[in-house]
C-alpha cells in the first residue's frame, strides 16, 4: 500500500498537470472556448478530476492566472531610470525568465470575460499603485498609475495577443529605449 508521501506527490503532480494544461488552453483558446473536458484531455485525466481538484472552471482560471508582478522597489532605483526599469521588468514577466504565461492568458481573456477583466484590474491596481506610491504624490497617483498600466497593457496586447508584426519584431532593448522615456514621463513628468 502506498504511503501518504507518495500519494501527496502524485496528487501534487496531478494538480500541476491540470494547472499547466489549463494555462496552455486558456492561452490558446481563451476562457470562453476552453472546456473542462479539453483541460482533462490535455492533462490526460478524467474531466471529473479537474472538478475534484479545482471545483469549477472559474476557480481553475483564477489559479491559472494568479500572478505576483514582483515589481521593483522604485526607491532603490535612480529616479531617471524608472521608465526603463519598468519596461525591462514587464518584458521579463511576459517573455523572459519570470514568464509563466499567466498575464497573457489573463489579458486575452479580459477582452471577452468580465471576471478576467476584473482580475486584471485588481492585479494592476493592487500592485502598480503601491509601487508608484513610493515615488508619486498621492493626488497624482491614480492618473499616473492609469497611464503606466494602459501603456504596458497596450504593449502586451499588441506584442503578445494581436501580434502586430513591427511590435513583435522589435528587439527587447529597442522596446525599452522607445517606451522607457514615455513611462518615465508618466511617472515623474509634469501632469
Amino acid at each position: 500500500m502506498p504511503d501518504s508521501a507518495s500519494k501527496t506527490t502524485k496528487s501534487e503532480r496531478t494538480r500541476a498537470a491540470i494547472l499547466r494544461a489549463a494555462q496552455e488552453l486558456f492561452a490558446e483558446l481563451g476562457y470562453e472556448r476552453t472546456t473542462v473536458r479539453d483541460i482533462g484531455a490535455r492533462a490526460s485525466i478524467d474531466p471529473a478530476m479537474v472538478m475534484r481538484y479545482f471545483g469549477s472552471k472559474d476557480e481553475l482560471f483564477a489559479r491559472a492566472t494568479a500572478f505576483d508582478l514582483k515589481l521593483p522597489e522604485l526607491t532603490r532605483i535612480k529616479s531617471t531610470q524608472f521608465g526603463q526599469t519598468l519596461v525591462r521588468h514587464f518584458l521579463e514577466l511576459w517573455e523572459g525568465s519570470l514568464s509563466n504565461g499567466s498575464l497573457i492568458i489573463l489579458l486575452r481573456a479580459s477582452a471577452s470575460n468580465e471576471d478576467a477583466a476584473a482580475k486584471m484590474r485588481t492585479i494592476f491596481g493592487s500592485q502598480v499603485v503601491p509601487m508608484l506610491a513610493q515615488v508619486t504624490a498621492p493626488a497624482e497617483l491614480p492618473t499616473r498609475a492609469g497611464l503606466v498600466s494602459s501603456h504596458l497593457l497596450g504593449l502586451a496586447l499588441c506584442r503578445y495577443v494581436l501580434k502586430v508584426p513591427p511590435v513583435v519584431a522589435m528587439p527587447r532593448d529597442q522596446v525599452i529605449r522607445w517606451i522607457g522615456p514615455t513611462l518615465q514621463r508618466y511617472i515623474t513628468g509634469k501632469l
